[in-house]
């Protein structure tokens, strides 16, 4: 997939048009404002260039093959690959690049760790980029990317643009969060700021997680857990958008149950992240974060648990969708 700006359409031959295009996107490119980032997933690497942190437009955006499963050197490789396309298109290669990674990069040592494609797990990710594609490099986690996307470009911006604490949640296949405090990634010491999927919500589960302890968030919330939980409680095994139309009908109740673990954990799960950060505006992405239910009584399930019983945040939808993670990437930059 790739994804350029446009020339205005002219009654040109192809090898005019062309030509057209290729001067009108040049011209648009400038070294000392463009934004460049990459979002380096399980299967796919995507990369963009804005055209700069005021002017968010897409001049360029393209994407390579992961290939995970060749290994780390080869998965370099790919990203080397993209990014000699980027500067193709540019005409220039940039002084700093960002990258948002499905892992954490532990900042005392440089070494990758959490990360689901785990032949990054150990690695040095950034200083082996730095060296070879000669710029410098700036990580953050798909979480830490996705919050500060909606914070800069998105749901806030564009509704809440005087909000300087956000907290951005993706509840999916995993449970992850990133705090962003006046337009900028906090990481802190560990590099795990914003990392609340893995808090104790205080009930043993039977699936360890792979950050080896059972009952955290993300082995409660994510939504293989739900699904697991409703085959336990009914012996039938479906998908979780199957399971809240049952719910949401009130015609079975081991999905009613699983419903009200959702929204109770969900609640629960939340308050100390408010009690704590108290944020501004709560943003959710991902599937689980798409159950309408969370927005009414898992809301209302927070201020259960907060210090005043009172809470009135935001908690909002995102607006970027599949654009997030790589326009975060490119916002580390900026």
């Amino acid at each position: 997939m790739r994804e350029y700006i446009t020339a205005t359409p002219v009654p040109l031959t192809k090898q005019q048009a062309l030509a057209a295009l290729s001067e009108h996107t040049a011209s648009h490119f400038d070294q000392h404002q463009n934004l460049w980032g990459l979002d380096l997933g399980g299967t796919k690497i995507e990369g963009v260039i804005l055209r700069s942190a005021s002017e968010p437009e897409v001049l360029f955006r393209d994407r390579v093959p992961t290939e995970a499963s060749q290994g780390y050197e080869h998965m370099l490789g790919q990203v080397h690959l993209l990014v000699e396309r980027m500067e193709q298109a540019a005409g220039y290669r940039p002084c700093k690049i960002g990258i948002g990674t499905p892992g954490t990069m532990i900042p005392k040592s440089g070494l990758m760790k959490n990360c689901n494609t785990t032949a990054l797990n150990g690695r040095p990710l950034k200083a082996d980029l730095e060296k070879l594609l000669n710029q410098r490099v700036f990580i953050a986690n798909d979480a830490n990317c996705f919050a500060l996307s909606e914070t800069r470009l998105g749901v806030v911006k564009e509704r809440f643009p005087e909000a300087r604490v956000v907290f951005g949640i993706i509840l999916g296949t995993g449970v992850g969060g990133g705090l962003i405090v006046n337009g900028q990634v906090i990481e802190g010491f560990h590099g795990i700021a914003g990392e609340w999927g893995h808090n104790y919500l205080g009930e043993t589960t039977d699936k360890t997680c792979f950050c080896g302890k059972t009952g955290c968030i993300e082995s409660i919330l994510a939504g293989p857990a739900l699904e697991r939980f409703y085959t336990e409680k009914s012996g039938e095994k479906l998908a979780l958008k199957e399971i809240m139309q049952r719910a949401t009908a009130g015609t079975d109740p081991a999905a009613v149950q699983t419903l009200d673990r959702l929204t109770h954990y969900f609640g629960l799960a939340l308050s100390a992240v408010v009690n704590i950060l108290d944020p501004e505006v709560i943003v959710i992405g991902g599937g689980v974060g798409n159950i309408p239910e969370l927005y009414t009584t898992g809301v209302a399930n927070i201020a259960q648990y907060i210090i005043d019983h009172h809470f009135a945040a935001p908690v909002v939808k995102p607006m970027l969708g599949d654009s997030a993670g790589v326009f975060g990437a490119a916002y580390l930059v900026a």
